[in-house]
């Protein structure tokens, strides 16, 4: 069963911190990384090393039992077929354990010599975690010795540490180095029963045939390693786990240079030689020339059967220094249903996923690809209509992909105790599934950690794993009944954006009346508008100014009256003297309007209108997929606003987004006044006690 012996991982996780904390003063915080996590890859690959040759020498031992008394040749042997035959190799005799005990004026050349010695896929790791930087760094802070003596018998084998316990170590330490430098980290390393459940929820048979696994966001290779060791877990016979071993590859991708080297390690130390696994940027065009490499599993043969991830968190893709350039290179083609704001993105990475699904094919039904993703809120609901997120869901529930949403309990994960949700999708969901989407409230599935780890204070348990499980598998059917689970046409998490204007009116609802600065162009053309729209008498307070003199001028406009003449008129009343001086020697009549005009718009205006009040205001209105938008939205405002409706306009397309908590809402009635009062004298009383306590000290 795939299990972690927690008090086991616990005292080695505070073994090897402890060496993480000697460094201190030597060197920053956030170094302490590039330290210690290649040392722990550098001995447990040491330990695979010193097993093989253990057994080889039995094996060889066993053909030539004349070598036991010939230790140099034996040794010499055991090398050279660990050099021809073994997954990886050291060329050197040197291990961290002889390397502390000789000469420590030799110390860095021997290490340097043995960490050269390396086959190139190991000194590959190596050079990701750019470790011989670091060399020079303990060298020159004196703490090469130290840290080899530590490490140099640590028990870090694949027989004294599974492959999902090192995975633990691996992120335990992660998340603490990340607390440790301060770092808001985007990415949020996936406690192994939230992964051992989406792979439980995609539902991966025994392959016969080759079945392809694929992880955006990889990290250290932590679904991608649960996600096969437990169908390897879940094989019957030997035959079954033949079957995985032969047809299950796995694929992905990670941005990080030190998570790819502890994946790239521990797939050498799997001898899993089909695993394809690249350093890059998932989300953007790969360039080979480019200082970052991009998305090198794009080709139209890259398509996976099963795809699975925990894409970071709130990260930011576009702005200085970022991707949003290259990103945007897809935006016809994989992005092309929408691009989110760029502070989030996480729907970048769904968008690739789904790219990568193999098509379904139409006569036989074969094919198709499912997905299980990991989400905090955001995606559900971020982005208004006919914004890149509402867009990317329209797009992903008009063509029936989304399955599933799993609403998992807070403070699940190392670095983060938001609630975070599950999506499953597919594009081959049987007949049952289609139009549909399950909503699963899991967030009551969940058991205290006997200790936290970081914000991971709740673990989902066994039970509460086949609980969703069950609801999952099981909800699908005719009548059932349950209060945690939901469904959903594809069209309920729909809506149209109404803008809708209608007068305001006040207590006693009459008109209400509002006096406000006019913000807006003093011309005729406007007030045209305006007395169009209020159909009412519109009164006007106007701050004329002309040179050094300023002048009051009021008046009233009906839905009738002619803005220039009245205007005109009462500007002409407030400057007589100034327009007869300025006109007693033009004897054109023409002449005179016109220099009577110049001066009537060469006025600085401060004006201020009072007018019925009206409100503008936005709808968010259920789509009825059956009705005409027309009737049910005018049905709607009707309803709903009690008032005459001026004007409505619908959105230009619909917007949808899902709001699990709303379905799941569960009305709790208030308390008793009388139990809140007898609760409030308790405490008043309560606290007078402490008072006097306090007072008689």
């Amino acid at each position: 069963m795939l299990s972690l012996n927690k008090p086991k991982l616990d005292n080695l996780a505070n073994e090897i911190w402890k060496s993480a904390e000697r460094l201190r003063g030597k060197f920053k915080a956030y170094e302490y990384q590039n330290v210690i996590l290649p040392i722990i890859v550098i001995r447990r690959l040491e330990c695979v090393l010193i097993q093989w040759r253990k057994k080889m020498r039995e094996e060889v031992l066993a053909k030539r039992p004349e070598l036991e008394a010939k230790p140099i040749e034996l040794d010499r042997l055991v090398k050279k077929l660990e050099i021809t035959q073994a997954h990886f190799s050291n060329g050197t005799d040197h291990t961290l354990e002889s390397l502390a005990e000789e000469d420590p004026m030799l110390l860095e050349d021997n290490f340097r010599a043995y960490l050269n010695g390396f086959s190139r896929n190991v000194r590959d790791i190596l050079d990701h975690f750019n470790y011989h930087t670091t060399v020079t760094q303990l060298v020159k802070n004196n703490r090469l010795a130290p840290i080899l003596n530590q490490y140099k018998s640590l028990t870090l084998g694949p027989d004294q540490l599974s492959n999902l316990e090192m995975g633990y170590i691996y992120e335990e330490l992660l998340r603490r180095f990340s607390e440790q430098s301060g770092e808001e980290a985007g990415e949020h390393f996936t406690p192994r029963e939230v992964i051992r459940l989406m792979v439980e929820l995609l539902d991966i048979p025994t392959p016969t045939r080759h079945t392809a696994i694929y992880d955006p966001a990889c990290g250290t290779g932590g679904m991608l390693s649960v996600a096969k060791e437990h169908l390897l877990d879940r094989a019957r016979t030997e035959a079954e786990r033949q079957q995985v071993e032969s047809y299950v590859t796995l694929h992905g991708q990670e941005l990080s240079p030190t998570n790819y080297a502890i994946c790239r390690a521990d797939l050498l130390i799997k001898e899993d030689k089909e695993a394809r696994v690249f350093l890059g940027n998932s989300l953007i065009p790969h360039n080979p020339s480019s200082k970052e490499p991009g998305d090198q599993l794009a080709g139209s043969h890259d398509r996976f059967d099963f795809m699975l991830s925990n894409p970071p968190f709130g990260v930011t893709w576009g702005g200085k220094d970022r991707y949003e350039d290259e990103a945007r290179r897809y935006a016809a083609t994989r992005y092309r249903a929408g691009m989110p704001r760029t502070n989030d993105g996480a729907l970048l990475f769904l968008q690739t996923m789904l790219a990568k699904m193999k098509p379904v094919d139409a006569a036989s039904g074969q094919g198709g690809s499912r997905i299980a993703i990991i989400f905090n809120g955001s995606p559900l609901s971020n982005g208004d209509c006919g914004q890149g997120e509402s867009e990317i869901r329209r797009w992903i529930l008009e063509n029936d992909w989304l399955d599933a949403i799993v609403m998992l309990p807070d403070q699940l994960f190392y670095n983060t105790g938001i609630y975070t949700y599950v999506w499953l999708l597919r594009n081959e969901k049987p007949a049952s599934h289609r139009g549909r989407v399950m909503l699963i409230d899991a967030r009551q599935q969940f058991e205290k950690e006997p200790k936290a780890f970081g914000n991971k204070r709740n673990r989902i348990a066994d039970v509460h794993r086949q609980w969703i499980e069950t609801r999952y598998r099981d909800g699908w059917a005719e009548r059932f009944e349950d209060d945690d689970v939901k469904l959903y046409h594809t069209t309920d998490f729909a809506y149209h954006k109404v803008s809708v204007v209608f007068w305001q009116t006040d207590a006693d609802d009459r008109p209400a009346i509002v006096t406000e600065s006019y913000q807006k162009a003093f011309t005729a053309a406007n007030m045209a508008k305006e007395q169009a729209f209020y159909d009412s008498e519109l009164q006007f307070a106007v701050q004329a100014r002309h040179g050094d003199r300023t002048v009051e001028i009021r008046f009233s406009l009906n839905p009738d009256d002619s803005f220039a003449t009245v205007w005109g008129d009462a500007v002409r009343k407030a400057f007589a003297a100034e327009l007869a001086e300025l006109t007693k020697d033009i004897a054109e009549a023409r002449e005179r309007n016109k220099a009577t005009k110049a001066f009537i718009d060469g006025l600085a205006l401060q004006v201020t209108w009072t007018h019925r009040h009206y409100v503008a205001d936005e709808e968010y209105i259920p789509f009825d997929p059956a009705g005409e938008p027309d009737e049910y939205i005018a049905a709607f405002l009707e309803r709903e606003i009690a008032k005459p409706i001026l004007r409505w306009q619908d959105s230009p397309q619909l917007g949808y987004e899902i709001l699990p908590n709303k379905y799941f809402y569960r009305y709790q009635p208030p308390r008793p006044a009388s139990e809140l009062l007898a609760e409030f004298w308790a405490l008043e009383k309560e606290a007078e006690g402490m008072l006097q306590r306090v007072g008689g000290k």
